[in-house]
């Protein structure tokens, strides 16, 4: 039975999207707040991430995008009065800041009821000392392993344990500031890492080459207990879960040992007394039976998501309900409809994580896996084998990969060593071994893969070599059937029998595959996920595409009224969250209008790819061949391209080609608008400004433009999404070393090289058009001036400090731009201003990545009016003007650089920001304020280091450190900054550079003896001495965990903010509030 004193509950997000800690969270507090609200239970949420669906409209009754820290809980709290609060929905961040809330006791001042897992059952898995304990009561075997609370026991412990071992740092997610060592001085440097983000370090000894695996548990206060879903990593241990390939349900385990696991994980979870769900990972040695306990994680995890998705059982919602104190066996399965969820799934089908790196993106980063997790997203792949499972999977991850072979040839100098390291390529090693005639045995032993995952791969590897043997006119059907059957696409196909060299074109000869196979009658067939191996009848709109079956278990009407919407696939650095909820806002409104809704993605960490979003979900590639399989199936009334970001928007011309009924914009505009000479052409007939730019061919032919123009250039290859590729030089020889890296991203391609205009404001103009008129639109200014990617960059809405005639302009050539290219639904513009000019720097015709964040500040669903006009239905125009707006919307963003070993912090024309938050306030300093300390920013206690970059950002910077001096900070500054502020009256003590060796006070010294508590470092120019000087106090900063900022807009933005107004003073308010 329910408890039914809870009449309002308090559920805590997880803040900014962070690696480690993703979108998984906006699926796991969506799903809670679903069930409490089927319960008739009011909501406050509280999570500043305001691109997440949960934190819009209609999911909880109270929003506040405030940070999830215990301070401002406390303040919300005392105005809400919750009955109960929920803490294991918003990762580590929530669990943290409960233990907290308890610890201090403030949920006892306050009468809150902690739903779910006691607070105490959290603190002995948190704990190492107290869960080694807690498990030694049963006898369980856990790894051994020492918890220290300073250098001296560490480097003790190791001795004792014996080297090899790895450290982590307790209460840390992810594994933040963990790794192994070897020996003394290896284990002082991770140490001292790991002591700045924990109170305490566990020494363990190292099981590498034993095999992870993992079970999700659910169980309920009358201690009834299920296993949902059991999992196995691909790679050994040593590789962080979360960098690892995984497969559900495990393949490797015999039956003795997967019961043996099973029992043990019930038996753990009833003793720890968890009550909701929770997941236990094991080391385990194929050789002896041998296992040991990893650790218990006593919340919703990423895997959890991946569970959900992987099996068809919502964990997320019965762990809601059962925290409740509903029984298992009162809830029904919310998917099947006729289970109970007192069921374990059973799978008749094999599920493959694959985790998305974005390594290239950063300066300097340490390539190498390991116990600290780098991935920035991840997909999820269905297949009837395995093989054709992880194929899907790697096309899937959205990395130029086609499959396991069939793709670009890696030069790789050293194979025994790149398959011994693991980096995020190894895959692809493994395939180049195989093809070079190495031996399942030989890659076992440098890999220690388990040879039945090595035996598929090599199955992969055999039928290619049959094709290659084979021409299009000798190709049979029969081996064309197998090829497709493992996990073959045509492009794979027709790149194996060599069509490309005949036809010329990889495209064209794609398509002749595709009509053979059409003619052989080889047509893929639609699977549900009915989560119990058919052995029960279950209706689910929960699909995926193999050829490894004989008819689809659903039946397809012809009548035209289903839309189809392209997901945005792999959460990546440009891409994530933002346009999942611009997804799940076209689903809803294309069900409101009456037609079905169908979703294809393969994200598991998205609310879009939820079993209740849309009529049928196709867990799926968003490949040209799939989306074409399922469109030839479905028969839709149209397919919309402008919700999911740069995926869908690169398929719309292909689709056009094969008259797929495309709705919104038209491809031929959409092109228009991607193709840099296209477009710039249009602009110059419509007579609009752009900084000078010319596609050329050849080093001779830019070394004569930027001898025109002058540097600094902006230089980038023709449609990207988020800049990628895209780089600022400033000189000669920077533009040469980066034309070489560049070289291999477009051959066929021109490079773009553009004026690059220093010391302009940018803006982004959102907005949603009928038929070429603007029906609504945003205008968000930025802070950090131009050169700071637009994803990186602190945006206002409503702009604050840009003049009525630069907003005039802005609108009047908005307005041209939309009528030439005849814009029907999303679109947005970036423009550049200096004084009153203003140039456009690119225009995307589809959503962009603020449009969640200025749909909500507004309070004006813009995807839902641009669906509107897409379907066709009347709309009329929004009345609301722009500056009408009594409060600030501040949209912050949020950088992992503490999980990139060695990446170099710092901000450029490259996206590097892997999630955001958006707050709400009175005036710009409050929201800025609050925005900051969401994104992770602390306000200094005592002490500031300034070193300030070129003459202009050392003037923009002088009135901030004026700011500091007067409200008691002490300054620090090294040597240019130092002379600066001295001469300008403002008192500093210098510290000296690293290169400096020989003089005191050392900067870095200062920064490892804890004595700085905020460092603001602004790079001059991006030479390599000026780079290592700063990276090495930068990156110190970022390792030590003292607060960074790399701008000196933003520096100064922030220190003004913080020394006017007092946190006491930030008005707690909810959404709903600001009016």
């Amino acid at each position: 039975m329910k408890n039914q004193n809870i009449k309002k509950v308090l559920l805590l997000g997880s803040g900014a999207l962070k690696i480690g800690e993703a979108g998984e969270f906006d699926y796991s507090g969506s799903q809670a707040l679903k069930a409490l609200r089927e319960e008739g239970i009011q909501t406050v949420l509280i999570n500043p991430n305001i691109a997440t669906v949960q934190t819009s409209e209609g999911v909880a009754d109270q929003i506040y995008f405030l940070p999830v820290q215990p301070y401002f809980v406390e303040r919300v709290i005392a105005k809400e009065r919750p009955d109960g609060i929920l803490l294991s929905f918003g990762g580590q961040t929530a669990l943290n800041c409960g233990v907290e809330l308890e610890e201090s006791g403030v949920l006892e001042k306050y009468n809150v009821q902690v739903l779910g897992t006691p607070v105490s059952a959290i603190m002995n898995t948190e704990d190492r000392e107290r869960f080694v304990e807690k498990l030694d009561e049963i006898n369980i075997n856990t790894i051994k392993s020492e918890a220290c609370e300073d250098m001296d026991q560490a480097l003790k412990a190791a001795k004792d344990l014996g080297y090899p071992v790895i450290i982590r740092a307790a209460y840390a997610l992810g594994g933040l500031g963990s790794g192994f060592a070897n020996n003394d001085e290896e284990l002082r440097k991770i140490c001292e890492k790991a002591f700045s983000f924990s109170p305490q370090v566990l020494v363990e000894k190292s099981l590498k080459g034993w095999k992870e695996i993992e079970y999700e548990v659910v169980r309920d206060r009358y201690d009834n207990c299920i296993t949902v879903c059991n999992m196995e990593n691909f790679d050994p241990l040593g590789i962080h879960t979360g960098e690892s390939i995984v497969i559900a349900p495990s393949q490797t385990l015999t039956n003795s040992e997967y019961h043996k696991l099973r029992a043990l994980s019930i038996k753990i979870v009833r003793h720890i007394g968890i009550v909701g769900e929770c997941n236990v990972q094991y080391a385990f040695d194929p050789n002896s039976e041998d296992y040991r306990v990893i650790e218990v994680n006593a919340r919703l995890s990423r895997s959890s998501a991946l569970a959900s998705k992987a099996t068809g059982y919502p964990l997320a919602f019965v762990a809601a309900k059962l925290g409740l104190g509903y029984g298992l066996f009162e809830l029904k399965n919310s998917v099947t409809k006729t289970t109970s969820a007192f069921f374990e799934p059973a799978l008749d089908y094999v599920v493959c994580k694959i985790p998305r790196w974005d390594l290239s993106k950063f300066r300097g980063v340490d390539k190498e896996l390991g116990s600290s997790m780098k991935s920035v997203g991840e997909v999820m792949a269905i297949g009837r084998n395995f093989e054709e499972a992880i194929q899907k999977g790697l096309r899937m991850i959205g990395q130029g990969m086609h499959g396991f072979v069939e793709n670009k040839e890696l030069e790789i100098s050293d194979i025994d060593k790149s398959l011994r390291e693991p980096t995020d390529k190894r895959v692809f090693v493994i395939s180049k071994a195989m093809h070079k005639g190495y031996s399942v045995d030989e890659i076992h032993d440098l890999t220690k893969i388990d040879r039945w995952f090595l035996y598929k791969l090599k199955h992969i590897i055999d039928i290619d070599e049959r094709l290659k043997k084979c021409n299009v006119n000798t190709l049979d059907k029969e081996l064309l059937r197998d090829a497709k059957v493992y996990g073959f696409t045509d492009f794979q196909i027709a790149r194996a029998v060599n069509l490309e060299k005949e036809i010329g074109n990889m495209h064209k000869a794609m398509l002749v595959i595709r009509s053979l196979r059409k003619n052989y009658g080889i047509l893929p067939v639609v699977k549900q996920i009915d989560t119990l191996a058919a052995e029960y009848p279950a209706q689910t709109n929960y699909l995926y595409v193999t050829y490894a079956g004989v008819k689809s278990d659903i039946d397809f009407t012809s009548d035209h009224r289903s839309v189809i919407v392209l997901g945005s696939g792999a959460y990546r650095i440009g891409s994530s969250v933002e346009f999942d909820w611009c997804g799940v806002q076209a689903l809803h409104t294309i069900r409101k209008q009456g037609y079905r809704s169908i979703m294809i993605n393969y994200n598991p960490e998205t609310v879009s790819t939820d079993y209740d979003m849309c009529d049928r979900l196709y867990f799926d590639e968003l490949t040209f061949e799939r989306v074409m399989d399922i469109i030839d199936m479905e028969q839709p009334y149209g397919v919309i391209v402008s919700t999911g970001g740069q995926i869908p928007n690169n398929l719309a011309m292909y689709l056009d080609e094969q008259n797929v009924p495309i709705l919104g914009t038209q491809a031929k505009d959409i092109d228009h608008a991607e193709d840099r000479a296209k477009f710039s052409q249009m602009l110059n007939e419509l007579g609009i400004n752009q900084p000078e730019w010319s596609a050329l061919k050849s080093m001779d032919d830019i070394d004569e433009f930027v001898k025109r123009v002058g540097f600094p250039v902006l230089v980038r290859p023709s449609y990207v999404l988020s800049g990628a590729a895209m780089n600022v030089c400033s000189n000669d020889e920077e533009l040469h070393r980066f034309l070489q890296l560049a070289a291999n991203v477009s051959e066929d391609h021109p490079v773009v090289v553009s004026k690059f205009i220093e010391h302009a404001k940018e803006i982004d103009f959102d907005a949603v058009a009928r038929n070429g008129e603007v029906m609504a639109y945003a205008i968000s200014e930025h802070i950090e001036f131009a050169g700071v990617h637009s994803g990186d960059a602190t945006l206002q809405l409503p702009p604050q400090k840009l003049y009525v005639e630069t907003v005039r302009r802005i609108k009047r050539v908005s307005r041209k731009i939309a009528a030439a290219l005849h814009i029907n639904g999303p679109f947005n513009i970036q423009f550049m201003a200096r004084e009153n000019d203003i140039l456009v720097i690119e225009c995307n015709l589809r959503s962009s990545r603020s449009f969640p964040f200025v749909s909500k500040v507004l309070k004006l669903n813009f995807i839902e009016l641009a669906t509107k006009i897409m379907l066709g239905v009347p709309v009329e125009k929004p009345a609301k003007s722009l500056f009408d707006l009594d409060y600030v919307g501040i949209k912050a963003s949020q950088f992992s650089f503490n999980r990139l070993q060695k990446a170099d912090p710092v901000l450029g024309v490259d996206m590097s920001s892997t999630g955001e938050v958006g707050c709400l306030g009175d005036d710009t300093n409050q929201a800025l304020l609050k925005a900051e300390l969401a994104v992770g920013q602390r306000i200094p206690k005592h002490t500031v280091l300034l070193s300030t970059g070129g003459a202009k950002q050392k003037a923009e910077m002088l009135d901030a450190a004026k700011c500091l001096v007067n409200h008691g900070y002490e300054l620090f500054a090294t040597p240019g900054t130092s002379r600066y502020l001295s001469e300008n009256g403002v008192a500093n003590t210098l510290v000296y550079w690293p290169s400096e060796s020989d003089k005191q006070p050392q900067a870095l010294q200062m920064l490892h003896e804890k004595k700085i508590d905020m460092v603001v470092n602004i790079p001059k120019d991006l030479t390599a001495g000026e780079l290592t000087n700063g990276y090495k106090i930068r990156r110190a900063s970022v390792d030590l965990n003292v607060p960074l900022i790399t701008n000196s807009r933003l520096a100064a933005a922030f220190i003004h903010a913080f020394c006017t107004v007092k946190v006491e003073d930030l008005a707690i308010k909810s959404w709903s509030e600001y009016k």
